[in-house]
């Protein structure tokens, strides 16, 4: 396999890249000159040395816990749940939110094998258990986000916790990462206990 190819294939392995897009950053990269391409192999490996998971919310961050974490100035018994640590990051640009956050990781789809089980529950279920007064399901509004949703309400409401679930401010079937600052916020004002 040629080197070309060799950089290809590994491009392949990103997210939401196809052959064709991968072809094309491939071509990209190597008409690039060589320290433009050593520093962006640098910026890869010193982020992937660097960031690591939150022990406590799972958030990918350089310190353990995250600043959001650690921040007594927020709201230890308000915890939102996200899918993602970029839901998480849009949510707070928002700036709206003073709580707390959990990431889940994912959200469930049997298609693929994933259930409540395959995802940061457990470590959710004991967070809950040391004085939560109240859990904000901010999953995407999407099939898979609302099954995980509703899932987690039933385990949540049978620990005799507040859930409430974001307004719906965001579309049905669009995600919390492509959303703005603005209709963010209004989600998270909006929020209302899940029955």
């Amino acid at each position: 396999m040629s080197v070309l190819q060799t950089l290809i294939e590994r491009l392949l392995d990103l997210p939401g890249i196809g052959p064709k897009s991968a072809e094309r950053i491939a071509h990209y990269l190597v008409r690039r000159p060589p320290e433009e391409s050593r520093a962006l192999a640098d910026a890869i490996l010193h982020a992937a040395e660097s960031l690591r998971p939150c022990g406590i919310c799972s958030h990918i961050a350089e310190t353990d816990p995250c600043p959001i974490c650690s921040d007594p100035a927020r709201d230890a018994g308000l915890l939102c749940v996200v899918e993602t640590s970029r839901d998480l990051e849009a949510l707070e640009s928002s700036g709206e939110f003073r709580g707390r956050y959990h990431v889940l990781g994912g959200h469930v789809s049997p298609p693929e094998g994933v259930g409540l089980e395959d995802l940061n529950v457990a470590m959710l279920l004991d967070r809950v258990a040391r004085g939560v007064t109240e859990v904000v399901l901010a999953t995407n509004p999407t099939f898979e986000g609302e099954a995980t949703s509703a899932m987690l309400w039933r385990e949540l409401k049978a620990r005799g916790v507040r859930v409430t679930r974001i307004a719906r401010g965001i579309p049905s079937g669009g995600e919390i990462v492509h959303m703005n600052g603005a209709v963010l916020a209004e989600a998270l004002r909006g929020r209302s206990d899940m029955s």
